[in-house]
């Protein structure tokens, strides 16, 4: 007998059903795997969910009628903090950027337009920058320590700094984006040397390998926490960057904050006006100039948007 006819849910009495609370930790096929204590179930979700044009996602806190043989079906789905689009993901804590310093060197424009998608999505923005043993990050730590983030430096060939992103991670569901080359994989398995061990054992239990469509899974650290791994930074849900309204991009820069009431108009752009107190700011050293100038290329970007673009948000 098929799965799908194994949960055929729909005719299914739900008060007869016991009841698991869980995570989705993977989501494929129209297939929700959720954990729940030490038991990963298989389930569907309800109709209900496609009449209100909803989905669930991996990082749903949902509630699920459970059937025989460790299957069941989704009945609810907690309120969410926040999700991702593209990787479809649900509740993040942490947004971890891995950049190397060098081989490849670092875009500045792509890193600033991915922390103001995180900003913007309420999700807060890790940087670990990789390699320094082939380049010193302290460029680049500078700038991003100074407009407020949390910065670690690492060096995966000689576990250097490795420890502390470990720590970090602990208790959070964390999503791990980086270009190709960029050490992603290598820090992980440094920061936890069990981690493709412990998913080849679950892989059968979650079904790895029976569909081939790209997935988000998320894995759990022996200390707490989960993390999730993605395509890649043209797949972390590029496409809302550039529907990020021109007037609320500042408020996705943190370090504008203290300056956006100082300003001597309303309505200012940051961009080039008089008594813009950002640019003062900039001018003072107090705003890093690399950012100040990604802004307002992602500005220029905003402004050549289209109404039905905009729309895209709603």
């Amino acid at each position: 007998m098929s799965a799908k006819r194994n949960l055929n849910i729909e005719n299914i009495e739900e008060k007869d059903l016991p009841e698991a609370e869980g995570l989705i930790v993977k989501a494929t096929g129209g297939f929700y795997y959720v954990k729940s204590a030490e038991t990963v179930y298989e389930c569907r979700a309800r109709g209900i969910f496609r009449k209100e044009e909803t989905s669930p996602l991996v990082g749903d806190w949902v509630t699920v009628s459970v059937l025989p043989g460790e299957k069941g079906y989704i009945k609810a789905i907690r309120e969410r903090k926040n999700f991702l689009v593209r990787p479809p993901l649900a509740n993040l804590d942490q947004l971890v950027m891995v950049i190397s310093v060098a081989e490849p060197a670092p875009n500045l424009l792509v890193m600033d337009k991915l922390i103001a998608v995180a900003e913007r999505c309420e999700v807060e923005p890790v940087i670990v920058f990789t390699k320094t043993d082939l380049a010193a990050p302290s460029p680049y730590s500078e700038i991003y320590r100074k407009a407020g983030f949390r910065v670690y430096e690492v060096c995966s060939l000689e576990h250097e700094g490795t420890d502390a992103v470990l720590k970090m991670l602990g208790g959070k569901i964390s999503a791990f984006c980086g270009n190709s080359g960029a050490g992603k994989s290598s820090l992980l398995n440094d920061i936890f040397p069990g981690l493709c061990l412990s998913t080849a054992e679950i892989s059968k239990k979650l079904g790895r390998g029976r569909h081939t469509t790209r997935h988000t899974e998320l894995f759990e650290l022996p200390g707490g926490g989960f993390v999730a791994d993605t395509p890649g930074f043209s797949a972390i849900e590029m496409e809302r960057v550039g529907v990020i309204r021109k007037d609320a991009l500042q408020y996705c820069f943190r370090e504008f904050e203290p300056y956006l009431l100082k300003c001597k108009f309303t309505g200012c752009s940051h961009v080039s006006e008089k008594g813009c107190a950002v640019l003062d700011a900039v001018r003072a050293g107090e705003i890093p100039e690399s950012r100040h100038k990604n802004y307002c290329a992602m500005y220029e970007e905003a402004k050549q948007l289209k109404e039905w673009e905009l729309d895209k948000e709603k």
